[in-house]
């Protein structure tokens, strides 16, 4: 058994980091390696990668860096920013195969709509969407409204409200209205 478990490879620190000068090394953004492109299906993993993945990825990861950072991402936890949608937005109108074809939002790409229709997204929370100044308004007012109706005047009136409506029987009134407006 002991020799049927495989045994990690502990390398010193020195061996660990020290890479050839060649490898690891990304070259220019969307810039594809010279040399005649490999036959894609008969081509090795890494030269695929270099040859058709990287050239086109490579500079969709920069721009989702640039456009995470223009979001204010890496200043706070939550962001209504989605990562996963910029970089398929981004891929599917940088498709070399549709250079003369105008910009397409990410719901209105076909695969996406497919998706879905069959995955429907819960609803973005309203925190994510709002900005700071939104949110502060919100709470403010919220906080100005219930300290008023804490006001015992204020809670007078509207014991005296609540008695008005229940003694003119308002709901059924309201009913009838709605059912003759909609007679109409």
């Amino acid at each position: 058994l002991e020799a049927a478990v495989v045994q990690p490879i502990i390398l010193p620190v020195e061996e660990r980091f020290s890479a050839p000068p060649d490898r690891y090394v990304l070259s220019v953004l969307g810039e594809v390696p010279s040399g005649e492109p490999p036959d894609p299906k008969k081509c090795s993993p890494q030269e695929y990668l270099e040859f058709y993945v990287f050239p086109v990825l490579l500079p969709g990861l920069a721009a989702l860096l640039q456009e995470a950072e223009k979001e204010k991402c890496f200043e706070g936890k939550r962001t209504k920013f989605i990562p996963s949608d910029f970089l398929t937005e981004w891929l599917y109108n940088n498709n070399p195969k549709r250079k003369d074809e105008s910009f397409t939002e990410l719901f209105s790409i076909p695969f996406v709509k497919d998706w879905l229709k069959d995955h429907p997204r819960p609803p973005t929370p309203l925190s994510l969407l709002l900005s700071e100044q939104e949110a502060s308004i919100l709470i403010q007012s919220f906080w100005r409204g219930y300290r008023v109706r804490c006001d015992s005047e204020i809670q007078e009136l509207r014991q005296w409200q609540k008695k008005l409506r229940e003694e003119r029987h308002i709901t059924e009134v309201v009913k009838k209205f709605w059912t003759k407006q909609e007679a109409k």
